[in-house]
């Protein structure tokens, strides 16, 4: 039977109170409203960006699931009358498992929603997959990124990005402010940076 005590835990970053994050919160007011919807598997991973960036993005939602409810999913789309879009690429190899292709994205001046998928590459299709409803929703493929700062986690491609480095240039890019995200890039760094000391102290990273 395991005995040990269980570590207490930050009320809003939720990682352990001797590795909290919440030193390198940046809040950054956005324009556009962030709907992240998280897979299980994300939340416990202590590499995971999205609570920090849930953190930096004050009005932000975080959401937990792999299926979710088709109504509560579609009452969460396009909340206070803005446009949802979904932080993806256009993949038409998907069409073989049924997926229409997403209709365009009008980028006009209107109140927009970003739609992000906290998850792995794999993981995050098969959100896709099981959701109807984000596959209705047209798509924000990102353009001209940076390389990634996101050293504490394999990258299976050297185009891949955090959840949060990947929000952060996609707000920019639909801001048309390309530095408007830096304090939180900023604040990814310093996040990165502990977890590096962390593991070379040899600790697991929590």
């Amino acid at each position: 039977m395991n005995t040990m005590p269980r570590r207490p835990k930050c009320a809003t970053c939720l990682r352990p109170v001797a590795t909290c994050i919440c030193h390198w919160t940046a809040p950054v007011a956005s324009a556009v409203e962030v709907l992240i919807l998280q897979h299980p598997m994300e939340v416990e991973n202590a590499k995971g960006s999205a609570r920090l960036l849930h953190l930096c993005l004050p009005g932000s939602r975080i959401e937990v699931g792999e299926q979710f409810d088709e109504a509560g999913l579609r009452a969460m789309l396009g909340a206070n009358g803005r446009q949802p879009v979904l932080l993806y690429p256009d993949t038409p190899g998907d069409r073989s498992l049924g997926i229409a292709a997403p209709p365009p994205f009008n980028a006009v001046p209107a109140p927009v929603q970003l739609v992000v998928l906290d998850a792995t590459w794999r993981k995050s299709r098969k959100m896709l997959y099981l959701n109807p409803a984000l596959q209705a929703l047209p798509r924000l493929p990102l353009r001209d990124t940076p390389p990634s700062h996101y050293l504490i986690r394999k990258a299976h491609a050297p185009d891949q990005l955090s959840t949060l480095e990947a929000t952060c240039y996609a707000l920019a890019q639909l801001e048309a402010d390309e530095h408007r995200y830096d304090r939180v890039i900023a604040a990814f760094d310093g996040f990165v940076a502990q977890q590096q000391a962390q593991a070379a102290r040899g600790g697991a990273v929590s």
